[in-house]
Formats: structure tokens, sequence, C-alpha cells
């Protein structure tokens, strides 16, 4: 059976040795080739060109969503074929995710006549196969630089209710399906979309081994990846124990708990910067898993500064640390409101690891909310609209992924004991949560709708875990 999050680490931190090498040289030059391109380069919405187009959203029958169609962008260069390609898939794909629309397969468009231009989209055609909206696009590549349009066309009314442009570097095609995709869920169903967010985990795939210990351990290095699993990406190179990241509210920044030195601090990557910060050095004792407030002001942390695991809040820089927790129990993996107001966190002070909620500044009574779980760790906190948390919870000889809602005391399960399933993270958007799952084999990152629906893995190469997802 596990133990206590602090436990664990603390036998970690055991086996390792002092390591004061620092790769801030070559974290730089991996960094700069991820940096993203000058906002010059960047898909830039344009101004619609038909102003008389009136934008409306697209209905399905009663009682069913839209059914959309996705056929392949139009190429209008030889070189603009590969990037049309990807931009057509990837655009069915996040709007698939969603589920706000029925999209209609793609190897059903067979019978359907090539449109090469938006006044020969064959509407009728469309129709037949059961469309209700369907997107034309096309892609004019020049050099590096790409111009891609996108339209939705409603197909009873054959008017388009959706139009825009986007130009700039063709070095990553996904981005403007991506955009696009939010745009059209922000315009058509009022839905904050997650196409251009990114998830962070920590992972073991480089099968390197932790230099300076006696102990025969793997690296754990942290990885950023697109939310579909796109554009996997290695964020630290210093070749220890790299774990538990979480997204600055702006999406620029890591905050992540390494062993560089031989014992678990807290480090912050500005990630398009290549510059790391270490807002804990020389503070006494082991600092785990910071977590950013909602504005991004403060992080909360646990730390064994004070001789026992507690819960702390400092602000972004170091300074200002506030103890939060006091008890001779352990108190561990604090996580945020979306109000800023409120931390949730797990602790044993009972007995067994169970979650309760205080106010961010540790005044008040502690509210339980794990009454009926024999162990709960790893609370996550939902968005608006929904006021729920996500936990870990004993299932049988794993854990199971739950959903307590805060306005109704209800606790619902969203995992069934498909291998072992933990450390859950909310979508920005509050309807999709990321986690790990043994059920393949290894650890791997998984996403699944709050309704228990859509589940998808995210990594397949070696063993992930403590997946963060970015807002």
């Amino acid at each position: 059976m596990k133990k206590l999050t602090l436990a664990i680490a603390l036998a970690i931190t055991a086996a390792f040795t002092i390591v004061d090498e620092y790769v801030g040289a070559g974290f730089s030059r991996l960094i700069s080739a991820q940096q993203p391109p000058p906002a010059s380069q960047q898909p830039a919405p344009q101004t619609p060109q038909q102003p008389s187009e009136i934008e409306l959203s697209i209905s399905g029958e009663p009682g069913t969503p839209p059914r959309f169609a996705v056929p392949e962008f139009v190429a209008l260069s030889p070189e603009a074929a590969d990037t049309a390609k990807t931009i057509g898939q990837v655009l069915w794909d996040d709007l698939s995710f969603e589920r706000e629309f029925y999209l209609i397969p793609r190897d059903t468009y067979a019978t359907i006549p090539v449109a090469r231009s938006a006044d020969q989209v064959p509407f009728n055609a469309w129709r037949e196969l059961g469309a209700d909206g369907v997107i034309f696009g096309t892609v004019q590549r020049t050099g590096n630089n790409v111009r891609v349009e996108v339209r939705l066309f409603n197909v009873r009314s054959r008017q388009s209710v959706f139009s825009k442009e986007y130009s700039g570097t063709a070095a990553n095609p996904r981005l403007y399906a991506h955009t696009a995709a939010d745009e059209i869920h922000q315009q058509q169903r009022a839905l904050r979309g997650i196409a251009r967010t990114k998830l962070a985990f920590s992972s073991d795939r480089n099968r390197e081994k932790v230099t300076g210990t006696v102990e025969n351990r793997d690296v754990k290095e942290i990885f950023i990846a697109d939310y579909d699993g796109a554009n996997q990406r290695r964020i630290t190179v210093n070749r220890q124990l790299n774990i538990n990241p979480s997204w600055s509210p702006d999406a620029r920044s890591l905050a992540y708990t390494s062993y560089r030195k031989g014992y678990p601090d807290i480090f912050i990557a500005r990630i398009y910067e290549g510059i790391q910060n270490n807002p804990t050095a020389g503070s006494r004792g082991s600092n785990f898993l910071p977590v950013w407030s909602p504005d991004g002001t403060r992080i909360a942390f646990m730390s064994s500064r004070d001789g026992n695991a507690e819960i702390y809040v400092m602000n972004a820089d170091g300074s200002n640390v506030h103890r939060l927790t006091n008890h001779p129990g352990g108190d561990v993996t604090p996580t945020w409101s979306p109000t800023g107001t409120q931390i949730a966190f797990t602790s044993d002070r009972l007995g067994r690891p169970q979650i309760f909620i205080m106010s961010a500044d540790g005044v008040g009574t502690l509210r339980r909310i794990t009454t009926n779980e024999s162990y709960a760790d790893r609370a996550t906190w939902s968005s608006p609209p929904f006021n729920e948390i996500a936990y870990t919870a004993l299932a049988g000889a794993g854990y199971d992924i739950k959903i307590f809602d805060l306005a109704t005391s209800q606790t619902r399960q969203v995992t069934f004991g498909e291998g072992s399933n933990e450390s859950p993270a909310y979508s920005p958007n509050g309807r999709h949560l990321a986690f790990t799952s043994t059920r393949n084999g290894r650890v791997q990152v998984f996403t699944i709708g709050r309704d228990g629906r859509g589940l998808k893995q995210i990594t397949r190469d070696g063993n992930n875990y403590t997946p963060a997802w970015s807002q």
C-alpha cells in the first residue's frame, strides 16, 4: 500500500548525494529552439473579407448535436499540400474532442465532389450525407509563411457563419487548426476551447541513470506536449529526479520539484526565456509539490523546514513565506480554488490520508470532503462553471479517480479499476481530466471527460507521471 507523498519523497531523498552541477547553458540552448515565433509570425486572425455575412449558430435535429463535416483543406500551391492535410485532420480531431458537435467520419466523404473554392461547395451533396455544417479551408504557402482561410457554412441556408484568415510561419501548422477550433467552439457554442492548451508531466523515457547516487535510479525529466499529446518536448536536462510540474496561469512558466542539489527543492523554469529560478533556495528542509495561485502571484507548496510536512504559501519570487497548517500529521499536495481564496490538501491527521479544505490564509475551520474513503490524495479543483474537486482514491489493490461535487456533497467515480489511476488534473474549462494509469502496462498519461467518457492515451514512451494542464 502506498505511503503518504512525503514519506515517499523523503525515502528517495536519502538515496541522493549533493549534486551542484547546473546545466543552465544546455537548458538555454534547448529552450531557445522551442521559443514561440515572434508575435508578428504567430497566426493572426484577420478581419473577414465579407462584412455582409451574418454570424449564426448552427443547430442539429432536436435533441442531437450539429453534424459537422471537415473535408481536406485545399492547397493553393503544391508546397502547401502537407500543411493543408495536417490542418484539416487536426481541426477534425479538435472539434471532435469537446463532443459539442458530431463529426462525420472523413472516410464517408468519397462521394462528395471536391470544391476548389468557396462558391463550389456542393451543399446538396453534404445535405444528403446528413451534414448541418461544413468547413471549407484553403492554404497558401510562400516560402516559410502560410495564409490559412477557414470558413464554416450552414448547409441548410448555404450561409457562411464563420470566416477567418490566419497568417504566419509554416513551422507549426497544427497551431492554425487549434486556433480555428477554439474560435469555432467559442462562436458556435460559447465554449472556451482547450485546443491551444498544453500538458506537462514527468517522464523516465530517456532511460538515463541518476548521477551521484549509490542506488540505481532512472532520471525523470519534465516534458510538455500539446493537449492531444503531439509535439512532446523535454524541458529539464539535469539528469536528476524532476517531478510534479505546475503551470503558471500565463502558461509560460513551470514550477516543479527537483533533486538536482541532492535533496528536493522547488525550481521555476521560464520555458520561453531559457531561465530557471530557485525561489526556495537557502531554506531549511525539503520543499515539494509547488502549485501556482490562479493570479500567478503566489505558490503553495509542502515543506519539512519546521520539522514536519506542512503547507506553506510564498510569493512567486520566494519572498513572504507563510505557513498555513500546523499539525503533527503530514499535510501535503495543495491545490487552489479557482478564486484563490481556498486551498484543498491531503492530511493524515486522522490516521489515513484524507482531503480537507482551508482558507488560503490558513485561518478558520477545516472542512473534510472525503468521508467515505480509506485513502484519498492528489486533489485538483475544477474551473467554473463546475464546482468540483477530483482526487485519487484507494480502490482494492489500486487507485481510481473520483469527483466530489462541492455544491451537493455527492461523489461520483470516473475510472473503474482498469489498472491503477492517479494524479488527476483538470482542463482549464473544467470538462476534462488528465491523469495517469497503468491500464496498458506502464504508467501513462491519459485524458478523459468529467463524465467518464472520451478516454484518450497521451503518452506511450517510458513511464509518465503527475500531469498538469495549462490555462
